[in-house]
């Protein structure tokens, strides 16, 4: 294996037991259509347990409102590639030729998919507690406080709340079709609330924008209906 790998490892203190989990946690759909998309959406949902039950542990009384505001700030894409940046990820991105030329192994969203990607990784390849395990591990050195400030309330965190306020289940999201080629692909993304029957798209330059391209939408289709 590449010493590169080897060191990550180390860093993540994991050894996969299917080291292709790991190359595919690094590969970028630029590189390879046998990339890390699916292993992120995983690992989000991973992440956002493990936090979730990190801070119902270190913030004893906090309410859930409170949790939310503080999770979201733990979650963000900024906290993501600083993380990324500490375990030294750009080097390891494969990446095709056109997107390495534009400087993706530098770019936030790329190396938050990517920490999310490891954390999915991790997640198949030995269950939910190393998976768990490696959050807490990286978020040791993050600080923690009831008093982190709200975060500036993008289109998905605010369709959640508007959601949760009503007692209402999360959306789903569903990527419908990407196009373009493999280094400038826009992806485009429905956005589902089955309770309330509706259904809107957004498009954007990644999945995670296509995402908030849809919440976006959404939040506008329910104040309308809901003002």
């Amino acid at each position: 294996m590449d010493p590169r790998l080897q060191s990550l490892q180390q860093s993540l203190q994991h050894t996969f037991s299917d080291p292709k989990l790991l190359q595919r946690a690094l590969t970028h759909r630029s590189f390879s259509a046998d990339h890390y998309e699916r292993l992120e959406f995983l690992g989000d949902s991973v992440l956002n347990l493990a936090v979730s039950g990190l801070l119902y542990l270190r913030l004893g009384s906090l309410p859930e409102g409170d949790l939310s505001r503080v999770r979201a700030n733990l979650v963000k894409q900024d906290t993501l590639h600083q993380l990324a940046l500490q375990l030294g990820l750009p080097p390891l991105l494969r990446l095709g030729e056109g997107e390495a030329r534009s400087g993706g192994a530098k770019r936030p969203s790329i190396l938050a998919d990517t920490l999310e990607a490891l954390i999915g990784a991790v997640f198949l390849d030995a269950g939910y507690a190393a998976a768990e395990s490696l959050v807490h591990r990286l978020f040791q050195a993050v600080e923690i406080n009831p008093q982190m400030p709200a975060v500036a309330k993008d289109p998905k965190t605010g369709l959640q709340e508007w959601l949760q306020a009503r007692k209402m289940k999360l959306p789903v999201y569903r990527v419908v079709a990407t196009t373009g080629e493999a280094h400038r692909q826009t992806f485009d993304v429905e956005c589902d609330i089955p309770e309330l029957g509706l259904t809107e798209r957004g498009i954007g330059g990644s999945r995670r924008a296509g995402e908030q391209a849809a919440a976006a939408a959404m939040l506008l289709t329910l104040k309308a209906k809901h003002p």
